[in-house]
């Protein structure tokens, strides 16, 4: 684990999103973190694409919760 220096305006950023995704300040960034890379490494793909493809790689069902 290492840190990471950020400005304390996108660290109040952050804060502000997490309390609104329901993640720690860490997770908030880490999400964000994750998903840039994702995004530079697949150019060609939304953000919602990004995010299905990552659920699929989770095995996560959306139907199963949706139709619960």
């Amino acid at each position: 684990m290492g840190i990471v220096k950020i400005s304390d305006e996108l660290h109040e950023e952050i804060r502000k999103a997490s309390s609104v995704m329901v993640r720690s300040i860490n997770a908030q960034a880490e999400f964000w973190i994750k998903m840039g890379m994702l995004a530079e490494a697949n150019p060609e793909l939304s953000y919602s694409q990004l995010v299905n493809e990552q659920l699929k790689h989770a095995n996560v069902d959306i139907r199963k919760i949706a139709s619960g």
